[in-house]
């Protein structure tokens, strides 16, 4: 008896240590989701924008759309992209921003749009700041002139980007706390804080935030509880500007480019 108990007992903690190590080697797998397929010429799925290019510090040459305003040269809105997709699932979104007279960089990250490597938040942080680069220093953006936003994931890569390059404004769209409270979420039996590589803790990068910032999220977001939105908000040394979508769900199109989420980032932008 003792044996049988013993050997189940065995088999148990194999089965755990399994998953457990298949949960740890590809978890950024479940992280990172970019879309296969090649992506279009920057005017074919956006007129008036154009491929762009810039690189990162540790040499990943990064391709993007960037997208004049359609009026007198204003305010840039550098977007950071959620987990998921390529840049021409956002071209409605910088097509409505253009039209009401903001310039926009849509930014792939690495492994994502065709571009090379594997993302990671490091690789991610490099990322971001190789887009600004190219806007501050290529495009000539004044820095005051300068916004950024940053869609779930996305939030967690401007917050620890402005806690080096302060921007003039902030847009976080349904931004989590930081990942492990996402995922304790989603898999609940797994030790989510011990398995994790990445972290983007998004309300401890608020803290350090001076900039005006306001935060988007979905009333009905499945996805990301909207009690962490609200709580990265309340993180702002000035709390944030809160902008609540009521029956909006995480990936609904109202949270794309509704008129809410535009209204927020151009009020954020112009002031």
């Amino acid at each position: 008896m003792r044996r049988r108990v013993l050997v189940v007992l065995v088999v148990v903690l194999a089965v755990v240590g399994v998953v457990l190590g298949a949960a740890y080697l590809f978890q950024r797998q479940l992280i990172y989701l970019p879309s296969d397929g090649p992506v279009p010429p920057a005017n074919a799925a956006l007129p008036g924008a154009r491929d762009v290019s810039f690189e990162t510090s540790d040499g990943l040459r990064l391709r993007g759309w960037y997208l004049p305003a359609r009026s007198a040269p204003g305010p840039t809105v550098l977007v950071a992209p959620g987990n998921a997709g390529n840049r021409s699932i956002r071209a409605p979104l910088a097509t409505a921003l253009a039209e009401r007279g903001l310039s926009v960089l849509l930014l792939d990250y690495r492994g994502y749009g065709g571009n090379p490597g594997s993302p990671t938040e490091t690789g991610l942080a490099l990322d971001v700041r190789a887009a600004r680069s190219y806007l501050v220093d290529d495009v000539g953006v004044p820095r005051d002139q300068l916004v950024y936003y940053g869609e779930s994931l996305g939030a967690g890569v401007v917050t620890e980007l402005a806690t080096e390059y302060p921007p003039a404004g902030l847009v976080l769209r349904s931004p989590f706390t930081d990942l492990a409270s996402v995922g304790k979420r989603h898999y609940p039996i797994l030790p989510v804080n011990l398995l994790l590589k990445d972290r983007f803790p998004v309300a401890e990068h608020a803290r350090r935030i001076r900039a005006p910032a306001t935060v988007v999220y979905g009333r009905a977001d499945s996805i990301v509880p909207p009690a962490q939105s609200r709580a990265v908000a309340a993180a702002f040394p000035h709390p944030a500007h809160l902008v609540e979508v009521r029956g909006a769900g995480h990936n609904d199109p109202v949270l794309l480019d509704g008129a809410q989420l535009i209204d927020s980032i151009v009020r954020a932008a112009k002031g």
